[in-house]
């Protein structure tokens, strides 16, 4: 791909919504009945052009890709919102975290969200999810605790679902260097987080733990059969192709893992009519967009409560891509509005 090519899609990516869907015309991509997003559009474009979507990274470079995406697409954290790295515990040791807290909160009773990044269990981390929490601290005016659990491949699974289990049980019995009330905590997450949120909720009405005020989970990955009609219909989809979810997989996987253990995939959980109300947000051109839909439906029909926001034409990770996606900063607003709500 030459470099005005490249050039170009990063032009497009900054221009004005409007005009980048002048630009398109009627050359915008329609699955199942959902147009994509003009600046959904250009993103995925743009991605299309920087990486060959079929020949998979090395782990290093994997990492450093969202790192540079999350440092050129993502608004940054408030200057009003303060920011404190701490430690809380994981199931091998402690674990590096982050509080965030709006000006003028004090941090005792604070309602609290704590968060667990994405990046496919293999990638991520509290830098690359940092405007995404100050932003949501701001937003829906709580404390966010941001948490830093092993990474696949070197802790494949159980490890990251024990991890956020040791530091979720840690904040609510006091053991910890902070503390959060479970009635006055939220737990969430996006894309891999969102299936380790899912999976905590599991393993919390397994064991009888206090539950959380509630679950937030962004385009969650919670089936690990890669089955869905989205994530055939989308295989191809640039931000995050079927074979790269698979890869993600393979390597935080053990050889031989059951993908119906509800710690892998939550969706088979036995404790789905006992967990706290949820907030489940999908993207319509996101491979994981069946799997978001598919888990409230599962909630809900299990008697839990389940509040679906769906957004036909956005990507996956959209809500990271704030400086260029303008629904990206809307989805956040909403979910802070549902965070406001039940920590209110």
């Amino acid at each position: 791909m030459s470099k005005l090519a490249i050039l170009w899609g990063f032009l497009r990516l900054n221009l004005p919504e409007p005009v980048v869907a002048a630009l398109y015309g009627g050359r915008r991509e329609v699955v199942a009945g959902r147009r994509i997003d003009p600046k959904a559009k250009a993103a995925s474009d743009l991605v299309a052009r920087l990486r060959d979507g079929q020949a998979m990274p090395s782990v290093e470079e994997s990492r450093r890709q969202l790192a540079v995406m999350a440092a050129k697409f993502e608004k940054p954290c408030p200057a009003s919102v303060r920011a404190r790295d701490i430690t809380l515990p994981g199931a091998a040791g402690e674990r590096r975290a982050r509080v965030y807290l709006p000006e003028g909160m004090s941090e005792e009773g604070a309602p609290t969200l704590l968060y667990l990044h994405g990046g496919g269990w293999i990638q991520g981390g509290i830098e690359t999810h940092d405007g995404l929490c100050g932003r949501l601290a701001e937003m829906a005016g709580i404390r966010v605790i941001s948490y830093d659990y092993r990474l696949a491949p070197e802790d494949p699974f159980p490890a990251a679902v024990d991890d956020v289990l040791a530091c979720y049980t840690a904040l609510v019995d006091g053991t910890a260097e902070v503390q959060a009330d479970a009635d006055r905590l939220v737990v969430g997450g996006d894309s891999a987080g969102g299936n380790l949120t899912a999976c905590l909720m599991h393993d919390i009405c397994r064991g009888g733990l206090p539950k959380p005020a509630a679950q937030v989970l962004l385009y969650p990955g919670v089936d690990a059969r890669l089955k869905t009609d989205s994530m055939n219909d989308l295989r191809d989809q640039p931000l995050l192709p079927a074979s790269r979810i698979d890869w993600y997989l393979g390597m935080y996987l053990p050889e031989g893992q059951d993908r119906h253990d509800p710690r892998v995939s939550p969706i088979f959980s036995d404790t789905l009519g006992d967990q706290p109300p949820a907030l489940v947000v999908a993207g319509g051109h996101d491979p994981l967009w069946d799997d978001a839909h598919a888990y409230a439906e599962a909630l809900r029909a299990a008697g839990a409560e389940a509040d679906l926001i769906a957004y036909p034409g956005q990507i996956h990770a959209f809500m990271s891509l704030t400086k260029v996606i303008p629904q990206g900063d809307e989805a956040l607003q909403d979910t802070a509005r549902w965070l406001r709500a039940r920590l209110g």
